[in-house]
């Protein structure tokens, strides 16, 4: 990967999910990029002549992105797509009792990608979870199963997949604390968003084929 290399150069690229993506753009945060690893792409300058569009929701599930699906994502028109959700289809289990089981999950997320054109280029960006609590370890027995459903959606829709629960866990393995890029195991920290970012960047220039 060369750092002036563009990516996407001419095309419309939608980021779409919650809070994570979010990050604060609905507030003008970022110029409407939010202050998260959307604004830290969409400035890089391997998306330089991309126009990019940030529709990260705070709070969305799988479900609540498909009832903005329409509007937000296909009627931009997008050249390219990238998607993150998930966590909040775990994290209402665990606080309101509103479970969404994995082929739930699976139905709902391969119904919104079966909606894009079939030429439009996509990213699939795995939830994830840095436990910074014993509350939030049994989280994992919800979120591991929706996480190996996007690896399996990456593979039925010839999707780039970014493993942003593998390699953020693999940094708290190597020794970062949890907090340190996700203050409250979900949300990341400044650190956190960068990694995120650059787990997007090496995941998209990874050779295929």
């Amino acid at each position: 990967m060369t750092a002036a290399t563009p990516l996407f150069e001419g095309r419309r690229l939608v980021f779409a999910g919650d809070s994570v993506t979010d990050c604060g753009r609905r507030e003008g945060a970022g110029g409407g990029m939010g202050d998260g690893y959307v604004r830290s792409l969409a400035e890089s300058a391997h998306l330089s002549g991309t126009a990019v569009v940030n529709r990260g929701v705070g709070g969305d599930r799988v479900e609540d992105l498909a009832r903005r699906w329409d509007a937000d994502v296909l009627g931009e028109s997008p050249h390219a797509v990238s998607v993150m959700i998930g966590i909040n289809d775990t994290w209402r289990r665990y606080d309101a009792g509103q479970e969404t089981d994995q082929a739930t999950f699976l139905a709902r997320y391969r119904a919104l990608l079966e909606r894009l054109a079939p030429d439009t280029e996509l990213v699939l960006m795995e939830p994830f979870l840095l436990p910074v609590n014993a509350e939030q370890q049994a989280w994992r027995q919800d979120l591991d199963p929706k996480i190996a459903c996007v690896r399996r959606l990456a593979k039925e829709f010839g999707a780039v997949l970014v493993r942003t629960d593998e390699i953020l866990t693999a940094l708290v393995a190597a020794g970062a604390p949890p907090e340190s890029l996700a203050r409250d195991g979900v949300h990341p920290t400044p650190q956190g968003h960068a990694a995120i970012a650059g787990a997007w960047l090496e995941a998209v220039f990874a050779p295929r084929g």
